[in-house]
């Protein structure tokens, strides 16, 4: 047999190494306590995006894979915009981030765009990072010709945030404030009743965007008014692609998974009693990371039955 021929490749040359993309951040910022934004790298996923999908983030290689909302997104500079609450070991080691990083996974977008009308008086409630993802579903409603009416809900003043943004693009803003430092006093629930009464006509459609409580009792106050209402239940998600089931909700009696079904639907449908008991379910995962000083043991690998001991 002859020599192999010195120009001749080799399995290593047939087979080269797969090329790791990476997701830069160019912007990271605490807006108020407990609410961060991050503005990333990812023209492909901006490019695709429309008000009502959500992406998948993972803040590096070992990290959890999260479903969060975009907040804004730039097609012409391939950026998108996430504004989210620290509440978990991952949403802390994104807000930890700082412009220069990278992080491995950027994905979406997924979820199915959310249905919005044209020429209607629509209404939004948004509370801590629903004030900031509602923000694409306003920008395009007012593209689309309708009346947009904005409340926006936080427990004291200091904690709004994007108000100048929320003030360029609302018909009308109302805030509400638990402690009365800023705008009305109490809760969304208490003063929806009377701010629907007092605007000139009844909307033909609220989109509440926050946390589960809020939202329901946000559907709870529109189901008197008999006025349609989408809420947004990403916060079920872990897969987002519906291989794991743990989105599954109840809605009108039928079994949906929140990633692949919604994860807006008709919040008067939900079963919201349902859905408190599955958020439950999950509280000790979500309270063990902090619950150890092993700051360099990734999450899924400590031993969850010895720390519920």
């Amino acid at each position: 047999m002859g020599k192999r021929s010195s120009g001749s490749s080799t399995p290593k040359d047939l087979f080269p190494q797969s090329v790791k993309i990476m997701f830069k951040i160019l912007h990271s910022q605490r807006l108020v306590p407990n609410i961060h934004l991050l503005t990333i790298k990812a023209a492909e996923v901006a490019r695709a995006l429309d008000p009502g999908n959500f992406v998948i983030l993972r803040p590096n290689e070992e990290g959890e894979r999260i479903p969060l909302t975009p907040s804004n997104w730039n097609i012409e500079e391939g950026t998108i915009t996430i504004v989210f609450m620290m509440v978990g070991s991952t949403t802390h080691q994104l807000a930890s981030l700082h412009a220069g990083d990278d992080i491995p996974t950027v994905v979406g977008p997924l979820g199915n765009p959310i249905d919005l009308p044209e020429g209607k008086n629509v209404l939004l409630v948004g509370g801590c990072y629903g004030i900031g993802s509602l923000y694409p579903i306003a920008k395009t409603l007012r593209e689309k010709g309708n009346r947009v009416i904005v409340v926006l809900e936080a427990r004291s003043k200091n904690l709004f945030y994007w108000l100048d943004q929320w003030e360029s693009i609302a018909d009308k803003l109302i805030l509400i404030s638990r402690d009365g430092t800023k705008g009305l006093r109490g809760h969304v629930y208490d003063n929806l009743p009377g701010i629907i009464n007092s605007l000139p006509e009844i909307p033909d459609l609220v989109i509440a965007n926050g946390c589960n409580y809020q939202m329901k009792r946000t559907s709870d106050a529109t189901q008197t008014a008999n006025i349609k209402t989408l809420v947004s239940l990403n916060t079920l998600m872990i897969d987002g692609t519906g291989m794991c089931g743990v989105c599954r909700v109840s809605i009108a009696g039928e079994m949906k998974f929140a990633c692949v079904d919604g994860p807006y639907f008709d919040g008067h449908q939900v079963n919201w009693d349902e859905l408190a008991k599955r958020r439950r379910s999950y509280l000790p995962e979500e309270t063990i990371p902090f619950q150890t000083s092993r700051a360099e043991v990734p999450i899924h690998s400590i031993n969850h039955s010895r720390l519920r001991e």
